[in-house]
């Protein structure tokens, strides 16, 4: 019996890893004799640095870098030697969670922590890049990155037009001749979820502004501003990706990774999965495991253990879903491709107790130990 583990994060309580290795020591004293392999799980967003470093054997690297307002945070990123790859999570440098005191100010906020984080690792020999871009404080077209990579945006004077969304509206010329030499080595692979172009209602400003506390009166002005970005963008670079699927995500990130990077916008889940190879162990195994701390009708919506579910199916095995809890409306991930879904808490608890990381890990154990000895 081949079976392949690849259960998200139970958030609070056990990493992907964490997760995926307690199945395997349940399953392994049901069947001794089974073949069991663990790959991490995430869904691009906030962990997946950490489930890919952990589950690939990467190493985290630290660094201080410029925040969305200007002071200096702490960030980290993973790093893949062996595969001159980098994985990072924009919101670790640029995300909301690090405004100071909680002030939102789209019009100052920028990417450039991001930029630095990009430049740390290329210096460190990454080419091959997964970035995760959930969680921005930002609504600046991306300009703060690019600027940390070399590119140079100008007004019509020449200056530099300064950081944040108010700096979209004076961009005059745009240099690339500044850029790090070695980007047109590198490939960038952005987790995006959504499918919003840049501008308009429907774009990164309206839609996604009011979170990041653009008010109603600065709304058009910013909205604007970010087609004027547009406009000089295509001047200058011969090609225009504002109304590209994703181009609004982060605040116009996914903007400047398509239109200055050469990115390609991914489905996290997609993403991850092709990263960690999932779909090589997938062609031979009988049973895949999935599962998250909770499953629920957001689940079969398109969350990780799903997309792992239709992957799972594609090669006919089948598929169990161990979950911390369960909801009414899981029965929904039955019609999404998981077979049979299981809660693991085993007795009346109290949530604290059953997050309790060795509580939780042997729960997980238990559970699949008991299942599997059904198989």
């Amino acid at each position: 019996m081949k079976v392949v583990i690849a259960i998200d994060s139970f958030k609070g309580s056990l990493s992907s890893m964490e997760g995926g290795n307690a199945v395997k020591a349940g399953i392994l004293a049901a069947k001794p004799d089974a073949n069991v392999i663990v790959k991490p799980l995430a869904d691009g967003g906030e962990g997946t640095t950490d489930a890919l470093i952990e589950g690939l054997g990467g190493e985290r690297v630290n660094l201080s870098v410029t925040g969305p307002l200007g002071e200096p945070v702490d960030a980290y990123y993973g790093r893949l030697p062996e595969s001159s790859s980098a994985i990072m999570e924009m919101a670790t440098a640029s995300g909301i969670t690090l405004l100071p005191d909680g002030i939102k100010d789209p019009m100052r906020a920028s990417t450039y922590g991001v930029g630095e984080m990009i430049a740390d690792a290329i210096a460190k020999g990454c080419r091959d890049f997964i970035v995760g871009i959930g969680g921005s404080a930002t609504n600046d077209g991306g300009i703060g990155m690019l600027k940390a990579l070399g590119f140079a945006f100008k007004d019509e004077n020449g200056n530099d037009v300064g950081e944040g969304g108010q700096a979209l509206s004076r961009v005059a010329s745009i240099q690339t001749n500044g850029r790090l030499a070695d980007l047109e080595n590198c490939r960038f692979r952005v987790a995006c979820d959504v499918t919003n172009p840049l501008c308009g209602e429907n774009g990164a400003t309206f839609v996604y502004g009011p979170q990041k506390g653009v008010t109603d009166d600065m709304k058009s002005t910013l909205d604007a501003a970010m087609a004027h970005f547009a406009d000089v963008t295509a001047k200058s670079l011969g090609h225009d990706n504002r109304d590209a699927s994703g181009a609004g995500a982060a605040g116009g990130l996914g903007f400047a990774f398509l239109s200055y990077l050469n990115a390609e916008l991914t489905p996290g889940i997609d993403l991850i999965l092709d990263a960690v190879k999932l779909e090589q162990e997938l062609a031979d195994a009988d049973i895949v495991v999935t599962g998250e701390g909770r499953l629920d009708f957001q689940t079969a919506m398109g969350k990780a253990p799903v997309g792992v579910a239709k992957l799972a199916k594609k090669h006919g095995a089948k598929v169990i879903a161990f979950a911390g809890g369960v909801t009414k409306e899981a029965r929904a991930c039955n019609d999404a491709g998981i077979d049979a879904f299981f809660p693991v808490v085993r007795g009346v608890t109290t949530l604290e107790d059953a997050m309790n990381p060795e509580n939780a890990k042997a729960n997980v154990q238990d559970a699949a130990e008991q299942v599997f000895r059904l198989l």
